[in-house]
């Protein structure tokens, strides 16, 4: 049977392990991505003032969190309201999401279903492009919407480059916001960082280049930090199934023999790994 490689980081990744053995496949996590809080105390002043600001009715028009990482680490320290059940933003703010995954992060850190935003739930991708078909009617001239994201710090690990992260599509949102005459604020939550791998763990990932394990993969990031933690590794008979069509480009970039492309649901996941076994 063909192994699995789920590359998101650890917290994100038991979730889909656990799916997948449950349909009966194998698979283990390999994280490519670890997470932490931004260290730098200008980034956590920025954070609590704007968690006070999306709490005022009429500031923030929408709050886009671009991941199920940015609601947990722009809401978690927030304790008075997450535990006694009062208000995470003001009432007339909307919370935008990019996708099912995101909007699950919202719900069980308490916000009203109702509050919220994301693509339909047959898009052809969770992403910024499908959130804004459902969203743009709401925006007027004037009107502010809050992006919280990631960031990747200057270096990695031991002073290595980190690897770019383009973030194409909080920018093509933000552009399109800025079209409709929108004020646009971005705020940093958490780092992407590369991660401290095993020995162990290296040694998987080299065997996994060639033995037809297949490399789930979410986000270019990802990618990129596999090419720098194995920078003389040869993928050309490794398989890759990606998310989304520009993570599929960077895989192929990378070497990948074989890249495979699927919607980013589970259950498209799994019948895209089923059909390359």
């Amino acid at each position: 049977m063909r192994r699995v490689l789920v590359t998101r980081p650890l917290h994100d990744a038991k979730p889909w392990v656990d799916a997948f053995r449950a349909r009966g496949l194998q698979a283990e996590a390999l994280p490519l991505l670890a997470i932490a809080g931004c260290a730098d105390p200008a980034a956590h002043q920025a954070l609590l003032s704007a968690r006070q600001l999306a709490l005022k009715p009429g500031h923030y028009r929408a709050v886009m969190f671009v991941s199920g990482n940015a609601a947990q680490y722009f809401f978690t320290p927030n304790t008075p309201q997450t535990l006694t059940g009062k208000a995470l933003l003001a009432p007339d703010t909307r919370a935008w999401t990019p996708g099912p995954g995101t909007e699950r992060a919202l719900l069980e850190l308490g916000l009203n279903s109702h509050q919220i935003d994301g693509p339909s739930p047959d898009a052809a991708q969770f992403e910024s492009e499908a959130l804004w078909q459902n969203v743009h009617d709401q925006i007027r001239t004037g009107d502010r919407v809050l992006i919280v994201r990631g960031a990747s710090p200057a270096t990695g690990n031991a002073g290595k480059p980190a690897p770019s992260t383009q973030g194409a599509g909080r920018d093509w949102l933000a552009a399109r916001l800025r079209e409709a005459g929108a004020e646009v604020e971005l705020l940093a939550v958490y780092e992407r960082q590369l991660p401290s791998w095993t020995a162990q763990q290296l040694d998987v990932a080299r065997q996994a280049a060639s033995d037809g394990s297949l490399w789930l993969f979410s986000s270019s990031e990802a990618v990129a930090n596999l090419q720098q933690l194995l920078p003389q590794q040869k993928w050309d008979l490794g398989l890759a199934l990606t998310t989304h069509e520009r993570i599929a480009s960077k895989a192929l970039s990378a070497g990948f023999g074989r890249v495979l492309h699927s919607r980013p649901s589970l259950d498209d996941v799994v019948a895209s790994i089923e059909s390359a076994l």
